[in-house]
């Protein structure tokens, strides 16, 4: 390999815009002086030198730079999404899938160019082009891209106009050191002679990449909350994974006869009780951030009661435990859950349907029952829209109307979030603004208990702690918990003096994630070596539906959350639809089911999905059926079940 010198006005003009570039990347972006000076240096030498390579030595030559390549666009996309703190999260093990993510595009491109100086050029620009793409994406929402939001590309690209598109001194880094890649690779005229057998080797080296990536991420997760795809997995390994999650796979026993079978059973019905009622009653949903009751994990002792109103509730009141399809994160799939009826056990690991499959308008939920009913359908979260892309999913249910953080007063938080109280007041101002001229359904999600619990806030007081196992974070939630009480009890209060007929359904979304020590000290194991049933004791979290007029009373051992919604109805005396009336017959056959595994009556214990008696398991295989033909057969979709 030789350099020379080539210093010419064509050079030093591109040499000259480069500059200028760079110039104006320090005053507009905010690049350092060190970065601005660099970048300069480096593109005047690459692009004002000659690069002579020996052709004996092409396959090194090829070898050494699709390597080379890989590595540095990778690194670059980590380098572009990420603040340096999260860019070190990243495992050694997956960066490496990243890096074969990447050189899988390069092979691909090499294959057809035959030539590795384009070859280089072209893939880099690519993959940074897309690296961009997200790197915009996150700005506007909040949430990376994936997969599924290609398939509603167009409907970004339309309000993409509302947005300011903005570079800050990362992207500006990127871009000056990307223009000194492409100067480089120009540089390496190389072509590959022997055709057809490099695409074969190009060919091979992919499969293979593919095979390991493959088998090395089959319990890997896609994330999909802010920037834990990046960090956790790489965005081109988490930009993958997304893929593989999109496509779910067809249930055995799906067709369209075996739904015209299931359909067989509820065709033409409309179940409902019977009510003296003449108005129908105003329903509110409330997910309440992190609720749940620590107590049903072991011995728990506290200084005062923890939830003593929601305990005390029995008049007119259905309430127990549910089980969650989450633990500790990924809210949005006990609320999806909750709405649609659905169960998160026939998707994916780590999948949101939110961000992956709430794709199509009009998608199925009870939202759509009551709005068929008459029902003004009312969403409010005290956090920014974009949170789990709840902005875009919420029109899709059908909501009439969506409040989120800038609708809420601010001026009380508890920690750094809106009350609980100040979300239910909300809910009041709501229904008094439209008392007796609508009939309203209102679902309410709270934020006052996120988590994290370690840091220490001064509008807020640990008033509740455990005597038997004390931390500070354990403390902090379950006062947060005796909070929430508290503003249950006051929004309970109010409703149970308005002439209206009301029914409120209160649940937790899933527990808390804490110390690991609390809970060994609690159960006497920790999270670790459980068994099946014992392990289900973490995704139980309280609920209760009440009603301000007379109705069932009792206590439910056990349900989950995909059961709540045709509880909820039921008790509001509203007409079942035909998926809510299987989900009740579901119910009597299946209590309670989550993603690992379900209750089975036969056996009196939690068993996993194909252990349990033949006609739970051919309960199952209907619910499956249904839920994919709701899901993803838009072609096919039950109008009994689905239609509107």
């Amino acid at each position: 390999m030789k350099l020379k010198k080539n210093i010419t006005q064509k050079n030093l003009i591109y040499t000259a815009i480069i500059a200028a570039v760079s110039i104006l990347a320090r005053v507009l972006c905010g690049i350092s002086i060190f970065n601005m000076l660099l970048f300069i240096l480096l593109y005047f030498l690459v692009q004002n030198t000659t690069v002579e390579l020996d052709e004996k030595y092409n396959g090194l030559w090829t070898t050494g730079a699709i390597a080379i390549y890989s590595i540095l666009t990778t690194w670059l996309i980590q380098y572009l999404l990420l603040v340096e703190d999260l860019r070190e999260k990243i495992s050694s093990d997956h960066f490496f899938l990243n890096i074969l993510c990447c050189l899988m595009i390069y092979l691909i491109v090499l294959a057809f160019t035959k030539r590795i100086g384009l070859t280089c050029i072209i893939a880099h620009t690519l993959l940074m082009l897309f690296a961009g793409v997200n790197y915009f994406v996150y700005a506007f929402r909040g949430n990376e891209l994936t997969f599924g939001d290609l398939k509603s590309a167009f409907t970004g690209l339309s309000v993409a106009s509302n947005y300011r598109f903005s570079l800050n001194a990362q992207a500006m880094n990127t871009i000056l050191l990307s223009a000194v890649l492409i100067s480089a690779a120009a540089k390496l005229t190389i072509t590959c002679k022997r055709t057809w057998g490099m695409r074969l080797i190009c060919v091979l080296l992919t499969v293979l990449s593919f095979l390991h990536i493959a088998a090395e991420t089959e319990l890997t997760v896609t994330e999909s909350w802010e920037q834990k795809g990046t960090y956790r997995n790489g965005y081109l390994l988490n930009f993958a994974l997304s893929i593989r999650d999109s496509f779910i796979q067809k249930p055995e026993t799906y067709s369209k006869e075996a739904v015209a079978q299931i359909e067989k059973g509820y065709q033409g019905k409309t179940a409902a009780t019977t009510s003296a009622q003449k108005k129908k009653p105003v329903i509110i949903a409330i997910m309440n951030e992190s609720f749940a009751d620590l107590g049903v994990l072991g011995r728990l002792e506290t200084n005062q009661p923890v939830m003593p109103f929601v305990d005390s509730l029995t008049e007119n009141t259905i309430k127990g435990y549910a089980l969650a399809p989450v633990y500790g994160a990924k809210t949005p799939n006990s609320e999806w859950e909750f709405l649609t009826g659905n169960s998160m056990a026939y998707l994916p690991a780590g999948s949101v349907p939110y961000q992956q499959y709430i794709k199509q308008d009009n998608a199925y939920s009870i939202v759509g029952a009551l709005k068929n009913e008459g029902y003004t359908c009312v969403a409010m979260h005290p956090y920014y829209a974009t949170g789990w892309s709840r902005d875009a999913v919420y029109p899709k249910f059908g909501f009439d109307e969506t409040y989120f953080l800038e609708s809420f007063d601010q001026s009380s938080l508890i920690r750094k979030y809106v009350s609980d109280a100040t979300m239910y007041q909300k809910i009041i101002e709501r229904y008094e603004s439209g008392k007796g001229k609508e009939n309203l359904f209102l679902m309410g999600i709270t934020m006052q208990n996120h988590g994290g619990y370690a840091d220490l806030y001064d509008n807020f007081v640990h008033d509740t702690y455990c005597i038997n196992a004390r931390f500070s974070d354990v403390s902090q939630y379950l006062s947060l918990v005796r909070q929430s009480d508290m503003a249950i009890e006051n929004l309970i209060s109010y409703f149970s003096k308005v002439d209206e007929p009301v029914a409120i359904c209160f649940f937790g979304d899933h527990q808390p994630s804490l110390n690991s020590t609390f809970y060994r000290k609690l159960n006497g194991k920790g999270m670790s070596g459980l068994t099946l049933d014992e392990l289900e004791e973490f995704f139980e979290v309280p609920f209760f539906i009440w009603t301000n007029y007379e109705s069932e009373s009792r206590v439910v051992e056990r349900t989950s959350l995909n059961f709540l919604s045709a509880m909820l109805l039921e008790q509001a005396q509203i007409p079942l639809p035909a998926y809510q009336q299987f989900l009740i017959d579901l119910m009597e056959h299946i209590p309670a089911m989550n993603a690992r595994a379900y209750y089975s009556a036969d056996k009196g214990k939690y068993v996993h999905y194909g252990k349990g008696a033949v006609e739970e398991e051919g309960w199952i295989e209907q619910y499956r059926i249904l839920q994919y033909n709701g899901l993803f057969d838009r072609k096919q979709q039950s109008r009994v079940f689905f239609g509107r």
